[in-house]
């Protein structure tokens, strides 16, 4: 399938070539600033499983370089389409500035970098350089990567005299990192919860009170789940689906808003989530202390059998008596019973492109090269290999 046809097939990937951006996702972070405003007030940002650098290049474009995109840019071609209806023009307005404009005409803003920007991307694989990003080839599942991020975001970061905390904490963790899918969605919706799990834990270490955490998650049966652990570490979670994220996928982007800690918390990836390991033994010791408890057998009048009642327990004190606890059947919900679901929000404007459509080309289309090829892509040992062999097909009788 060559790279017309692609194009046709998919717009956000001929718009992110015609755009200058690394990879069509650049779009997905775009559509997520335009709905949860994700880069207001932020300087200091990481950028977890970067490659091939999409998102990178939009916190390069929009933090170091000052461009609007999202967002700002919406807001500003809004003022300026209302001064234009209004006639209220600047005294200091060159002539072409007083000309009426469009809607849609975006506008033509003077770039305003904003101070003291650190921002720091990290993935197994290799990413190109970017102007003002820091990068590091590093594995998040893994502990040691704590200390080289800390290092990055505070050169005078000493591992052996500070603990696993930022000392000067981000204001965004981005992470937009997935496994290679096998086609068996269980399983890769299990892969996706664990490296999340990575995400959140490391996101733990470095973000401050009041920060954003955005990662990509697959969603499933027991996603409700996430969401509710989530809702512990933050004020508000919410599910977004970006327009350019293709309708027929199960991904979606969790966007967690306004860093609330528990009283105590020390995050740190040997102990994940402030458990790790000792969870096994905590609940042993809460076993070893909670009351002894014997079922009571009930008569199931439907079949005459004795049924284990698991709402009813006896309990015998010191003097021998025992005693029957009856649960509350009662109708009535009760707190630890309500379950909480994230809300789900979609993103991108209506009158944007459709990920699952198919668009017609012009006549005079030219399609463009990738901006940035694959620098180690995990096929490229099999592309090596085949062609030694000869191709696809092998090499030809006799040779």
């Amino acid at each position: 399938m060559g790279k017309s046809s692609k194009d046709k097939r998919d717009a956000y990937y001929r718009l992110a070539k015609e755009q200058g951006w690394r990879a069509r996702s650049a779009f997905k972070l775009l559509q997520l600033d335009e709905e949860f405003n994700l880069f207001e007030d932020v300087t200091r940002v990481v950028d977890l499983c970067a490659a091939p650098g999409s998102w990178s290049q939009v916190l390069s474009r929009v933090l170091i370089k000052g461009e609007k995109f999202g967002r700002c840019a919406w807001q500003d071609r809004e003022a300026k389409f209302r001064q234009h209806m209004l006639n209220v023009v600047p005294s200091n307005a060159t002539p072409d500035q007083e000309k009426p404009i469009s809607k849609d005409e975006a506008p033509q803003a003077q770039l305003k970098p904003r101070k003291d920007v650190k921002i720091v991307s990290i993935d197994l694989q290799p990413i190109s350089p970017l102007p003002g990003i820091i990068t590091l080839r590093a594995d998040i599942t893994h502990p040691a990567t704590v200390p080289l991020l800390l290092k990055a975001l505070d050169p005078d970061y000493d591992p052996e005299t500070m603990n696993q905390q930022a000392s000067q904490p981000v204001d965004l963790v981005i992470s937009d990192g997935a496994p290679d899918v096998t086609g068996l969605h269980d399983l890769d919706i299990y892969v996706q919860s664990q490296l999340l799990f990575a995400a959140l834990n490391l996101a733990l270490c470095v973000l401050k009170p009041g920060g954003k955490f955005v990662a990509k998650i697959f969603r499933g049966r027991n996603v409700d789940l996430l969401y509710a652990q989530l809702k512990i570490f933050f004020e508000k979670v919410y599910v977004a689906k970006p327009r350019s994220s293709r309708a027929s996928s199960v991904e979606a982007f969790i966007v967690c808003i306004n860093f609330q800690p528990p009283e105590g918390f020390k995050a740190s990836l040997e102990e994940p989530l402030g458990v790790g390991n000792r969870l096994p033994k905590m609940l042993a010791d809460q076993n070893a202390v909670a009351p002894i408890t014997a079922p009571v057998l009930m008569q199931n009048y439907q079949t005459g059998a004795w049924d284990v009642t698991p709402e009813r327990t006896q309990m015998a004190d010191e003097h021998g008596i025992e005693e029957v606890e009856v649960d509350d059947l009662s109708t009535e919900p009760h707190d630890k019973d309500i379950r909480w679901i994230a809300p789900f929000v979609a993103c991108g404007d209506l009158s944007a492109f459709d990920s699952d459509a198919s668009y017609k080309l012009p006549d005079d289309h030219v399609s463009l090269d990738p901006v940035q090829p694959p620098t180690a892509p995990p096929y490229k040992r099999a592309i090596e290999i085949r062609r030694a062999n000869g191709g696809a097909y092998g090499k030809p009788p006799g040779k």
